[in-house]
């Protein structure tokens, strides 16, 4: 499920402010201010992010960055990125040099009722998109101080669509990292000149697609190759 993109003032000190505070000029349809729920089903955890994580980036507590930003926030202003994709996603494409720590694992639980949301999430989800069914890593906190124990470390948080880095960075701003930026609209809003050195078969903006998408999206690629010919 999308997030409603709108713009968004920041006050965050991005690489080349010199440390200025600045309300951002290319805040391009990024969050839509939080909205009244609807009396309808409640919304898997894992499809939009809590009001709390929107209200972070919206006050600047934690810093959107864009896609063609990010090598420069990387290499000039601190950054590490953390890649909270899953293995599957991330071994198609990834940032080189970025540290990973999935947000989602694979269920492996085959107790009757698992198996059945299995089923559900195959016919509907998982044959197209070629996503396993995941739940939440218990660990992910966990794994997150081992790999970068300093609180105070500048950290950008990323995933494929900005979702998944949204819940992270919000989970780990409540554990005491302060210094969060978050990916403002994940890998599939990047261009192949954002990162100069990634690594793996596939493109990053297209490694969260998979299944059936996929080969329609390779027959996409493939016209529009003969149609610049």
């Amino acid at each position: 499920m999308a997030i409603g993109w709108n713009h968004l003032s920041t006050t965050c000190s991005l690489p080349g402010t010199h440390g200025r505070h600045e309300s951002s000029s290319h805040q391009q349809h990024f969050l839509a201010p939080p909205r009244r729920a609807k009396p309808h089903r409640p919304l898997r955890p894992s499809a939009v992010p809590s009001n709390n994580a929107r209200q972070l980036i919206e006050s600047g507590a934690i810093c959107p960055i864009l896609p063609r930003e990010a090598a420069s926030a990387i290499m000039d202003g601190g950054y590490v990125m953390l890649d909270v994709r899953p293995e599957w996603e991330r071994e198609k494409a990834r940032v080189a040099g970025s540290l990973h720590v999935p947000l989602f694992v694979e269920d492996r639980d085959n107790g009757p009722l698992t198996l059945l949301k299995k089923w559900v999430h195959f016919g509907y989800i998982g044959l197209w998109t070629g996503q396993n069914f995941t739940t939440l890593n218990s660990d992910f906190i966990e794994q997150v101080e081992g790999k970068v124990p300093d609180k105070d470390a500048r950290m950008l948080i990323a995933c494929g669509e900005g979702l998944r880095s949204m819940m992270a960075a919000s989970k780990l701003y409540d554990h005491g990292y302060r210094n969060l930026g978050w990916l403002a609209g994940g890998f599939n809003r990047s261009k192949d000149s954002d990162f100069p050195d990634v690594e793996g078969h596939e493109k990053l903006q297209y490694a969260t697609i998979g299944g059936a998408s996929y080969f329609f999206l390779q027959l996409l690629i493939l016209l529009q190759a003969v149609g610049k010919e």
